[in-house]
C-alpha cells in the first residue's frame, strides 16, 4: 500500500513579473516541504500569469500587453526553470506547474513536471487554447498526452478546458494514471466557472479512478483593479472563478477545497482507494470495450522541418 501527501496551490502570481512568480512557486515549495508534501500541483500558467488580457480587449487593443506578456514568457531552459528544478529536488518533491512559454516568437501553455531529483519529466502544451486564448498561445501536440512514472506515482496532466475533451481525458486514463493534475486560471468567469471546474474534476476522478489534485490562481481586489486599469475593461469578468481541491478516485473531497484567498488543501493519498474503485469499474480494463470503442492517439511531437533532401537521397539511392 501506498500513501503520499499532496498539496493542491492556490497561488496569485507577482503581476508582469517573471522573477517575481517564480520566486514565490520556489518559496511555496520550500514552505510545503516543511509540511512533508512530496507532490504538489500549481496553478495554469502562474508563472509569469494567466492572458486576463486577452478576454478583456479587441484584439486590435490587446497588442501592447500581449508583447508584455511575450516579454515575461518563460523559456526552457532558464534560470526560472533551473530554480523551480532545484528546489523540487531540494524538497524531494515532484512538481507540477503551468507556464506560459515562450518558443521562438510564439508562446503557448505549457505544463512541466518536475521529479523529485528536480529533473523534468515532462513539458506538455495545451492541444487547443480556449476561444480568446487562441489569440495568445499556438497549439500544443500530442507527444504530452500521456501519463509519466515519477517517485509518488503515475501522474497525467491537463490545463483547465481541455478536460471538457473526453478524448484528451481518455488518452490520460487508458495511459494508467493514478494521480490528475489538473490546473486552471482563477479569476475568471465568475461562480458559474467555478462549478463547472468542480463538476469536471469530480467526474474525472470517477472515471480514471485516479487521483485528483487541482490548482487554480487566486488575484486579489488590488490585482483585479490593476488589470482593469491596464486593459479599460471592468474587473468583473475576471473575479470568481476559483476552486482548489483534491478529489479521492471515490468523487470526495480531501480536505475542505479552497474557494478564495492564497493557500493549499493538503491531504494524504492512499492509493488503496484506486484499487477500491477500479474493481468496481476500471476505463482502461475490464470496463471497456477496446473491440467496439478505442482511440488512437497520435504521440509523434510535431517539427516544422523535414529532412526532404536525404529523403530524395535515398529514393535515388534505390533508384539506381
Amino acid at each position: 500500500m501506498t500513501v503520499i501527501r499532496a498539496a493542491a496551490v492556490q497561488l496569485s502570481p507577482v503581476l508582469y513579473s517573471r522573477e517575481g512568480t517564480a520566486q514565490k512557486v520556489v518559496d511555496k515549495i520550500h514552505e510545503l516541504a516543511l509540511r512533508d508534501v512530496q507532490f504538489a500541483t500549481f496553478p495554469e500558467t502562474v508563472i509569469p500569469y494567466y492572458p486576463y488580457f486577452s478576454f478583456l480587449q479587441r484584439p486590435f487593443e490587446m497588442r501592447a500587453e500581449h508583447l508584455k506578456l511575450m516579454e515575461q514568457a518563460v523559456t526552457i531552459p532558464s534560470p526560472e526553470v533551473g530554480a523551480i528544478s532545484a528546489a523540487a529536488r531540494a524538497a524531494n518533491m515532484v512538481v507540477s506547474v503551468g507556464v506560459t512559454e515562450r518558443d521562438g516568437g510564439s508562446l503557448y501553455n505549457t505544463q512541466l513536471l518536475f521529479d523529485a531529483d528536480g529533473t523534468l519529466i515532462q513539458r506538455r502544451r495545451k492541444t487547443t487554447p480556449t476561444y480568446h486564448e487562441r489569440m495568445v498561445w499556438g497549439q500544443g501536440d500530442g507527444s504530452g498526452l500521456r501519463a509519466v512514472d515519477s517517485a509518488v506515482g503515475r501522474i497525467g496532466q491537463l490545463a483547465c478546458w481541455e478536460h471538457y475533451n473526453p478524448l484528451a481525458r481518455y488518452a490520460m486514463i487508458a495511459d494508467g494514471e493514478q494521480i490528475h493534475s489538473a490546473m486552471f486560471p482563477g479569476s475568471f468567469g465568475g461562480d458559474l466557472f467555478a462549478e463547472q471546474t468542480e463538476l469536471s474534476v469530480r467526474n474525472h476522478a470517477l472515471e480514471s479512478g485516479a487521483f485528483v489534485v487541482n490548482a487554480t490562481a487566486w488575484l486579489d481586489a488590488d490585482q483585479q483593479a490593476r488589470i482593469a486599469a491596464d486593459t479599460g475593461a471592468p474587473s468583473a469578468p475576471i473575479s470568481g472563478g476559483f476552486f482548489t481541491a483534491i478529489i479521492t478516485p471515490q468523487g470526495q473531497y480531501l480536505g475542505e477545497p479552497l474557494r478564495s484567498g492564497e493557500g493549499e488543501v493538503i491531504a494524504d493519498l492512499d492509493f488503496s482507494l484506486i484499487n477500491n474503485r477500479k474493481v468496481l469499474m476500471d476505463a482502461r480494463g475490464h470496463y471497456s470495450r477496446p473491440e467496439l470503442l478505442s482511440l488512437n492517439v497520435d504521440r509523434t511531437p510535431a517539427a516544422h522541418t523535414h529532412n526532404e533532401v536525404r529523403q530524395l537521397e535515398e529514393l535515388a539511392d534505390v533508384s539506381s
